[in-house]
């Protein structure tokens, strides 16, 4: 094994071999724009990349160490194990996180391959289970299989007039940021700040891979369009991730969000934004 840093003359080449978008080399660059030490490592055999990862670091207050942390990377493998070491020592961790991107099939069928150098954290950073909507699917059969009560609150927010826009504009980020903090508050839970949610949005959008979903409702009697649920939505190779969003309190009846998601696939499968070809 050869395990070198990845330069960006070879970011492409980098972009082709990781599989998640927190693992692409623009994610990266979002999180350098907050102070964040980044790399980017590369694992060689015969001169050829055959696995490649993208690691932070975080200072352990009142110490010399650091903490690694390698969301969505490659399989715990005892090659990643080996890089990993080497990594640690190399810039003074104490330990390195790994929350691989792996299904829970693959874990059942290869965990005899998963290197015991690697112990089961009981606090996952990251959310542990992720949702997979197979969007090879045409718009029919999305529907068909979505249970009915998804399919009737489609037709409600319909029914009421909730237009989704899709936006990449000032106002849109402004609605979206005052939708995401709406939430966090009411649902009690500390979400990251403005300013990390400015420099994941500027610098993906800039990079062609992020987008708002905002759904609209006209107030009666008015012509002002109250924003009711906004979605970021990041797109990587084959797949359309949503990470990040917000909802109002207000006019739930309206189903605002249903009309969001379902927007969200259509989005994909109209503008192939998510898919292969």
């Amino acid at each position: 094994m050869d395990l070198r840093i990845i330069q960006e003359t070879r970011k492409n080449e980098f972009n082709k071999i990781v599989t998640h978008v927190m693992q692409s080399w623009q994610w990266g660059e979002f999180r350098k724009s907050l102070g964040t030490p980044v790399y980017r490592y590369g694992i060689y055999h015969n001169n050829r990349l055959v696995s490649a990862f993208q690691i932070t670091f975080h200072k352990i207050p009142l110490t010399s160490s650091y903490v690694g942390y390698l969301p969505k990377g490659p399989f715990p493998d005892k090659e990643l194990s080996a890089a990993l070491s080497e990594v640690g020592k190399k810039h003074h961790c104490a330990f390195i996180k790994v929350e691989p991107d792996i299904q829970s099939s693959v874990i059942s069928r290869q965990s005899s391959e998963i290197d015991k150098a690697f112990i089961l954290s009981p606090k996952p950073l990251f959310t542990k289970h992720n949702f997979i909507l197979d969007l090879a699917q045409s718009e029919e059969e999305i529907l068909k299989n979505m249970p009915p009560k998804v399919r009737y609150n489609i037709k409600v927010a319909q029914k009421h007039g909730v237009v989704v826009k899709e936006c990449t504009d000032d106002k849109g980020f402004a609605d979206y940021l005052k939708l995401y903090f709406e939430t966090t508050k009411r649902q009690n839970y500390h979400g990251h700040n403005e300013h990390y949610h400015h420099q994941v949005w500027k610098t993906l959008k800039e990079a062609g891979m992020a987008k708002l979903l905002i759904a609209y409702y006209q107030l009666p009697t008015t012509n002002y369009q109250l924003p009711l649920t906004a979605w970021m939505l990041l797109a990587f190779k084959d797949t359309l991730y949503y990470p990040y969003g917000g909802s109002s309190e207000q006019y739930k009846n309206v189903m605002a969000s249903n009309l969001v998601a379902w927007e969200a696939v259509n989005t994909s499968l109209r503008k192939k934004w998510g898919q292969k070809g």
